[in-house]
């Protein structure tokens, strides 16, 4: 009996060994280099919107044009600016789309921020707690961007905002929000903000398939663009904030590099967000070398396109959907 029930085993083994085959996941296909190009506004008066970042942020703007729109050139990054009739969407007056802001990098923003009030630049105040008032800056607040309870616990042992550093926004033309947060030894831009239902399938998304470095989840923990496991829980309300109340939902969080420009990312817990086309921030844009390549290669990854190829100005161009239903053009540089 033993003998015969080895022997089942041993053409058990056989059989599996013969017929099993590994299954691998197929490799993604390898993302050409896509490099940051533009942020791209809507505005009633361009030619005055593009002067307008000239005040806040002097040394790092230049005033010029680009392709036949009025434009700021600040490093190797460009702001458009296109002519619409009525002024366009912001969250101030219509549904919240996935972009957010954008933002400098400066070295000393609470010095910025005192030059903006002297300039006679409108300032976009952040209430300091659900109990508390307006502020300008971060510093302002009590330290840690922490929840109602921690600034009761934290009043009550006598913490003070520390006053120093942080980051604080504008309200620009057409009511464009833009921040000014501290970091490093220069003026720069450096940044558009996002809002994403799940921030890091989102971070997944941007790496997979437009070869975003650098990704990072909450605390700064890098995120595989192979896991699946990318939908996590949301924090505690927290401030500052723009809602006195119920706060700013601020995790889970996360960031994507392209170049020296950074994709941060923020929660909007419960979805909804609508498309930016045709909101103050319409879109923002990519370059690469070879758009037709580029294109191909998108469209065998399931991508949604808003605009085919076509020609724009002295180049191409082409749009896609990404999470959220953001716009992300695809402009050819040669």
């Amino acid at each position: 009996m033993r003998n015969c029930f080895l022997s089942l085993i041993a053409v058990l083994v056989t059989v599996c060994t013969a017929t099993y085959r590994p299954v691998f996941a197929q490799e993604p296909a390898k993302v050409a280099p896509m490099h940051f190009h533009h942020v791209h506004l809507n505005s009633v008066d361009p030619k005055s919107a593009a002067e307008y970042y000239l005040k806040p942020f002097p040394l790092s703007t230049t005033k010029t044009t680009f392709n036949g729109y009025e434009a700021v050139k600040t490093g190797n990054v460009y702001l458009l600016f296109t002519k619409v009739d009525t002024p366009p969407l912001t969250e101030l007056n219509g549904p919240q789309s996935s972009v957010w802001h954008f933002g400098w990098n400066t070295p000393d923003s609470r010095k910025y921020d005192e030059e903006f009030r002297a300039k006679g630049l409108k300032i976009a105040q952040m209430w300091d707690a659900a109990d508390g008032k307006l502020v300008d800056m971060s510093s302002d607040t009590l330290p840690g961007l922490p929840t109602q309870e921690q600034i009761l616990e934290m009043r009550a042992k006598g913490v003070q905002p520390s006053r120093e550093g942080g980051f604080g926004y504008l309200r620009g033309p057409d009511d464009a929000m833009i921040e000014n947060a501290q970091s490093g030894k220069v003026e720069r831009f450096n940044h558009v903000h996002m809002y994403h239902e799940h921030p890091l399938c989102a971070i997944q998304w941007y790496v997979a398939h437009l070869g975003a470095t650098n990704p990072q989840g909450s605390g700064g923990v890098p995120v595989s663009p192979n896991t699946g496991n990318c939908k996590q829980l949301y924090g505690p309300p927290t401030w500052p904030s723009f809602f006195k109340f119920p706060g700013f939902v601020r995790e889970p969080s996360g960031s994507v590099l392209f170049d020296d420009i950074n994709i941060l990312i923020r929660p909007w817990p419960g979805g909804g967000l609508v498309s930016p086309r045709g909101h103050i921030v319409d879109h923002w844009a990519l370059s690469v070398s070879d758009l037709d390549s580029t294109v191909a290669r998108l469209k065998s990854e399931g991508i949604k396109f808003l605009e085919e190829i076509h020609s724009w100005g002295n180049t191409r161009a082409a749009m896609i959907e990404g999470p959220d239903r953001v716009a992300i053009e695809i402009v050819e540089v040669k």
